[in-house]
C-alpha cells in the first residue's frame, strides 16, 4: 500500500477520493425503457443475455422455497436465525422510540404518526456470489416496522435458480414474494411493475454499478434508500493498535471487489510500516488474493498525519462507509466523528463481524453520503403522517398574521379562504 505523509488534509482528501465515472448510462436507460414497455418478456430476455438463465416462472413457488431448506445445513440455518434475531432486537429498540405525538397549541392540534411504507422491493445481490446476509439486512427492518408487502429480487444462476441460502434467509426474515431476476431489469420491474411483479413504493439494498445506476434513474418515480457504491473501510489507529489486526481488517473488506476503498489513518510511522509489511506477508497465504492485491494497490493507502485532530478531520472529509477506531481511547476520537456510515470502536470490533452478526446493519452509505445518513434501519421504512385540527375559535386569533404573510407572498386567495370562515 502507498504510505503518504499528509501535510495538508484538505488537499490530500480531495485528491485521494476515487473518481467513479458515470458510465453505462445509455445501456441502463435502454433496459429500463424496455422493461417498462415489455414487462416480463423483457426481463426474461435480459436474464438470458446476462445470467444465461432461461426463466419460465419469475416468482418462486412455495415448493421451490420449501426445497431450498433441504439444501442448507442446520448450522447455516442457525447462523441465519441468529443474525436475524440480533438485528431484529436492534431495530425493535429504535422503533419503540417512535411514538405518535399530539401537540396542542391554542386550540390547534397537530398529530404526528409513524406509519409503515406500504410496499418495498429488496434487492439482494447474487449470480456469481451469494449474499444471504444482505437479505437479512434489508428485510428485517421492513418487517419490524410492519411493511405489508416485501418483495425480494435476486439474480439467478445460469441454471435459473437462486442460491438456496439466500432463499431461506429471505423466507425466514419474512419476505412475501421472491423473484428470480437481478440487475437493471429487476430495478425496472420494481419501479414500473410488470404482469408478474407489481411495482413498489421504495427500493432498497446494495448492488453493483449497473444496479446503482438503475436505482438513481428510477428514483425519479420510485423511492430508494441510497446510492451505495464499492465497499469502503477507514481505520484510525495509534501506536497501541495490533498491526496484524489492522492488516486483516483491511484485507477483509478489500476482498469484496477490486474497486473497494480501504485505508489506514495514523500518526505513527512505525505502525504504518508494520501494517504494510504485515499485509505483504498475509498476501502470500490468503484466498481471493488477486482481488485484494488489486484493490489495496490501486485504491488503498496509509496516511500518516501530524496530529490526532488531523486524523479525525481526514476521516470526516472522506466519510467512509465503515470506520474502525483502534486506539488507546477510541471513545474520545469517536466523539469527533460526524460523517461515517458506521463507527466501530476498539481492537475487538472488526467491520467483518458487523457485516454479519453483531446486530448492526451492513447496508451503509458510501461515496461521502455518510455525511447525511447512516445505515439502513426501520427509519427507512417509516413515513411521518401529520394530522391537523384547527378549532373555529383559533382562526380569528391567527388571521391578522396570516393576512400579512399571504399578502407578502402575493397569494391573496389563501387569505380569502380563511376570511370566508370569519364572516
Amino acid at each position: 500500500m502507498r504510505i503518504i505523509k499528509v501535510s495538508n488534509v484538505e488537499k490530500f482528501a480531495s485528491k485521494i477520493i476515487p473518481k467513479h465515472p458515470q458510465k453505462n448510462k445509455s445501456i441502463i436507460e435502454s433496459i429500463l425503457k424496455d422493461v417498462q414497455k415489455n414487462g416480463d418478456k423483457a426481463i426474461r430476455k435480459y436474464e438470458k443475455k446476462f445470467s444465461k438463465a432461461k426463466i419460465t416462472s419469475l416468482r418462486l413457488s412455495q415448493v421451490e422455497i420449501k426445497n431450498a431448506y433441504s439444501k442448507v445445513s442446520k448450522s447455516e440455518l442457525d447462523a441465519i436465525r441468529l443474525a436475524k434475531t440480533r438485528l431484529e432486537k436492534t431495530e425493535k429498540s429504535i422503533k419503540s422510540l417512535l411514538k405518535n405525538k399530539t401537540i396542542n397549541n391554542d386550540g390547534i392540534k397537530i398529530t404526528k404518526k409513524f406509519i409503515p411504507i406500504q410496499s418495498v422491493g429488496c434487492y439482494v445481490p447474487g449470480g456469481l456470489a451469494r449474499y444471504p446476509s444482505s437479505a437479512i439486512m434489508s428485510i428485517v427492518p421492513a418487517k419490524v416496522v410492519g411493511v405489508p408487502r416485501i418483495a425480494v429480487v435476486s439474480p439467478p444462476n445460469s441454471d435459473g435458480t437462486i442460491d438456496p441460502l439466500t432463499i431461506v434467509a429471505a423466507d425466514i426474515c419474512g419476505a412475501n414474494e421472491i423473484y428470480k431476476t437481478g440487475g437493471v431489469q429487476a430495478i425496472a420491474a420494481l419501479s414500473f411493475g410488470t404482469n408478474t411483479i407489481s411495482k413498489v413504493d421504495k427500493i432498497v439494498g446494495p448492488g453493483g454499478a449497473f444496479v446503482t445506476g438503475a436505482k438513481f434513474l428510477a428514483s425519479a418515480q420510485t423511492g430508494i434508500d441510497m446510492l451505495a457504491g464499492p465497499t469502503e473501510l477507514g481505520i484510525i489507529a495509534d501506536n497501541s493498535a495490533n498491526p496484524k489486526f489492522v492488516a486483516l481488517d483491511l484485507i477483509s473488506q478489500a476482498e469484496h471487489s477490486s474497486d473497494t476503498f480501504c485505508y489506514l489513518i495514523t500518526t505513527s510511522e512505525k505502525l504504518a510500516k508494520s501494517v504494510d509489511n504485515m499485509i505483504s506477508e498475509l498476501l502470500l497465504k490468503i484466498q481471493r488474493v488477486n482481488i485484494v492485491k488489486s484493490s489495496l494497490k490501486n485504491n488503498g493507502f496509509i496516511a500518516i498525519c501530524k496530529t490526532k485532530s488531523d486524523m479525525t478531520k481526514l476521516a470526516n472529509m472522506l466519510a467512509p462507509e465503515h470506520l474502525q477506531i483502534m486506539a488507546k481511547n477510541p471513545s474520545s476520537i469517536s466523539s469527533q466523528i460526524t460523517s461515517s456510515g458506521l463507527v466501530l470502536l476498539g481492537n475487538d470490533t472488526p467491520s467483518s463481524a458487523s457485516d454479519y452478526i453483531l446486530g448492526s446493519n451492513h447496508i451503509l452509505p458510501t461515496n461521502g453520503f455518510g455525511k447525511i445518513r447512516g445505515s439502513l434501519s426501520v427509519l427507512d421504512f417509516i413515513k411521518t403522517n401529520t394530522e391537523v385540527i384547527c378549532s373555529k375559535s383559533s382562526l380569528p386569533k391567527l388571521s391578522k398574521h396570516l393576512e400579512v404573510l399571504t399578502n407578502a407572498e402575493g397569494l391573496f386567495n389563501h387569505y380569502e379562504s380563511v376570511r370566508g370562515r370569519l364572516e
